[in-house]
């Protein structure tokens, strides 16, 4: 490093010349190299990684992470679900997770399991008070979510399914720098407000080179309870229109399902219900979706060197 004022870690840095230090990064370069060794172990345990983003806040986008994970180790898959949203993190919240992550025997961490299929790391079970705010700037969540990679025994999974925060920031691109072979579910909803920013990620997935499985229309109609009817309560369409624009594959439509809605806040994971909601069955045929695609795709293949 040139200088220690042009490095990302010099207020972390016990050798930089702002706090003292001699200037000499030798030592943060190492350790980082031991990590991203750390991290490479780990990703040749995992079989696929799935990247669920959006640009909009507020389009249920944590919700359609926790309910593809559940319903992925209801197929019998092996699970792993990371949640990257250090700021908000509610994948504990939606899951009824009351468990926490636990220091191995052997170092680093074990994942906070959930059912025999699924385990959990997200900064909410790290808080020992669940209301206590994480006042952190990019360079320590990017550490954060490194150490979620490198340092949690995640062992032999089929899918790692991460839960990443609005926007174009941080948190996604550690992900991408990190895991370059993970696949992106993008999740909008139907308006064109939505669409707008869902526009700015995908063009920012095509410029970070990751790769796109598909998008994910949310909040598409309204299942009254009494008539059992669909409403256009958002009007339809919008995520699939912007797959079509942008060449992409169409992973399915999501209906708003006031029973869903109240099955989230009391932590019960859609899919995991034993009424017949239709959001129940359209989430479980995107998982089956996202099953396939991930199966199918080529650019995981040639990253992980899978035959």
């Amino acid at each position: 490093m040139a200088s220690c004022s042009e490095c990302a870690s010099k207020g972390n840095c016990s050798s930089s010349t702002l706090k003292g230090g001699s200037g000499n990064c030798t030592d943060i370069n190492d350790v980082l190299a031991q990590q991203d060794r750390r991290i490479a172990r780990a990703r040749s345990h995992i079989r696929y990684k799935i990247l669920v983003t959006s640009g909009k806040g507020g389009v249920g986008k944590s919700s359609i992470t926790v309910n593809l994970a559940v319903a992925l180790a209801q197929m019998g898959y092996k699970v792993g679900l990371m949640d990257v949203d250090i700021h908000g993190p509610s994948v504990p919240h939606l899951l009824g997770l009351d468990s926490h992550i636990e220091a191995a025997p052997d170092g680093g961490f074990l994942p906070a399991p959930y059912r025999e299929n699924l385990s959990v790391v997200s900064m909410q079970v790290l808080l020992r008070d669940k209301d206590e705010p994480v006042l952190w700037r990019g360079t320590m969540k990017g550490k954060a979510i490194r150490d979620f990679i490198s340092d949690v025994h995640w062992g032999d999974l089929d899918f790692l399914v991460i839960d990443s925060p609005p926007g174009t920031g941080d948190e996604p691109m550690t992900v991408l720098e990190s895991i370059p072979e993970a696949l992106c579910v993008v999740v909008t909803t139907p308006q064109e407000i939505s669409l707008a920013d869902v526009r700015k990620t995908v063009n920012f997935l095509a410029k970070a080179h990751a790769n796109t499985l598909g998008i994910v229309e949310n909040m598409s109609g309204l299942i009254c309870p009494h008539c059992h009817q669909e409403i256009d309560l958002f009007k339809k369409g919008g995520g699939r229109e912007l797959a079509k624009q942008h060449g992409l594959p169409f992973l399915g439509a999501v209906p708003l399902d006031p029973a869903a809605v109240i099955a989230s806040d009391n932590g019960t994971p859609i899919v995991a219900m034993d009424e017949d909601l239709p959001s129940k069955k359209a989430l479980l045929e995107l998982a089956s979706h996202v099953a396939r695609g991930a199966a199918d795709s080529l650019e995981v293949l040639a990253l992980t060197g899978q035959n």
